[in-house]
């Protein structure tokens, strides 16, 4: 009766996630602090220094927050080890939702610049 509850690994797939140590975790970690720590001199100095405008610093937001996603959804969510249909999907997906982001971008400063006439 008790060899009815005995867990092991074999079925569950652990083998498939070996890559990600506690060493590739802090990498990451510093990676996603590092692009955190430009951010933040890109909002609290460059931007108000006059160094880059605002306009150049929305795209770069928007370039380095992308970076971020990537490496929380591929190590993190673990996407990095999973079948490649299924990077696929996610991956044609995320570029059709940059392709939105663009677009509404461009839409929003048309619009904005646009209603000032009215």
């Amino acid at each position: 009766m008790s060899e009815h509850n005995v867990h092991t690994s074999e079925g569950h797939g652990h083998e498939e996630h070996a890559g990600l140590s506690r060493g590739k975790i802090w990498k990451v970690f510093g990676i996603l602090l590092l692009i955190t720590v430009i951010e933040f001199i890109i909002a609290l100095w460059a931007i108000p220094g006059g160094h880059i405008t605002q306009h150049i610093g929305n795209y770069i937001y928007i370039a380095l927050t992308l970076l971020k996603a990537f490496y929380i959804v591929a190590y993190f969510m673990h996407l990095k080890y999973e079948k490649l249909g299924l990077q696929l999907a996610l991956t044609v997906s995320f570029i059709f939702i940059i392709y939105f982001i663009v677009l509404m971008l461009i839409e929003g400063g048309f619009i904005f610049h646009h209603s000032q006439n009215f």
